[in-house]
């Protein structure tokens, strides 16, 4: 179920009968020469619309598509958020899915360098009920699409060498799965890309010169893509069914 595509009263229904909500997050950023900008919020909404056709019990809100990639604005097409306006987005969409009696808000995260953004919103959410010594009426989770289970043992099977950490072949292959017609084909030079610091935006571009840090994306297929969108999908499911039934102490 998307919400998206709900009205008012068929999401006043759900929530009689569950009070869990998917909200994928991502980054809208550079992915080398061949990647799509939208690959980090791409990835995790194919999964959980995915997860959604396999499941009645998962509702999937709006993607949040733009993140915390500064270092990537040297490049073309990146829009990014500082940390301090991204941090005051995410408390908003919480504070807004709360006040409908949204209890298990469940963040799928596609891009690493939100990690510590995203972390850092749930702390400032959570220390206004702390400071007023009142129990938050919901519960915060983050998990990044490729920690989901079996996810990162697929695509280390599927692509042994030339993995990477941005512009890798799984995320590719994710989108490229789900957009046949949005592949694309380069010749990359070097075939594996070097890796090393993050900092800001002209370091990055000095460093990485393609967008890509150690990875050869022309590993991705559309094939081994959607084994890697079936492995999360599934798993998905399984971690919102498990967060869900966590029970309030």
């Amino acid at each position: 179920m998307l919400l998206a595509l709900s009205t008012w009263p068929e999401i006043e229904a759900y929530l009689r009968t569950s009070k869990t909500v998917v909200v994928p997050i991502g980054s809208n950023e550079q992915h080398g020469p061949t990647g799509l900008l939208g690959t980090d919020w791409l990835c995790p909404e194919i999964i959980s619309h995915e997860a959604a056709k396999l499941s009645d019990s998962v509702l999937v809100a709006p993607t949040f598509n733009v993140g915390m990639a500064q270092h990537h604005l040297a490049f073309p097409g990146t829009i990014f958020l500082r940390p301090s306006t991204f941090i005051a987005a995410i408390g908003d969409w919480v504070r807004s899915l709360g006040a409908h009696g949204f209890e298990k808000i469940y963040f799928l995260n596609g891009h690493g360098g939100n990690v510590a953004s995203i972390e850092a919103a749930f702390s400032e959410i959570y220390a206004e009920y702390s400071f007023r010594q009142e129990r938050a009426p919901f519960a915060l989770k983050l998990k990044n699409w490729w920690d989901l289970k079996g996810v990162m043992s697929l695509a280390n099977q599927q692509f042994p060498v030339g993995h990477g950490s941005h512009a890798t072949p799984s995320e590719i292959a994710v989108t490229q799965w789900a957009y046949p017609d949005s592949v694309k084909t380069a010749a990359y030079e070097p075939k594996i890309a070097p890796t090393g610091p993050i900092r800001e935006a002209l370091d990055f571009r000095a460093r990485y010169a393609d967008g890509r840090m150690g990875s050869d994306p022309a590993q991705a297929t559309p094939e081994k893509g959607g084994a890697l969108v079936t492995q999360a999908a599934r798993s998905l499911i399984e971690d919102l069914a498990e967060f869900s039934a966590e029970k309030r102490i």
